[in-house]
């Protein structure tokens, strides 16, 4: 019975370890298109000049 319940306990362990490496990587590309869409439609100044659109 134990070692049933602990191969139980690591599917179920590496099972949500797969579901939130899945999630990470959306979270990752969502992130990166909007980056590139912030670096894309970034504002000029008035003198014409393209600014930094990060504040850093």
């Amino acid at each position: 019975m134990g070692p049933l319940l602990l191969v139980l306990l690591l599917a179920l362990i590496l099972f949500g370890a797969g579901f939130a490496l899945k999630i990470l990587w959306w979270v990752a590309v969502i992130v990166l298109v909007l980056w590139l869409l912030g670096f894309v439609m970034r504002g000029t100044h008035s003198s014409g000049r393209r600014h930094r659109w990060y504040r850093w």
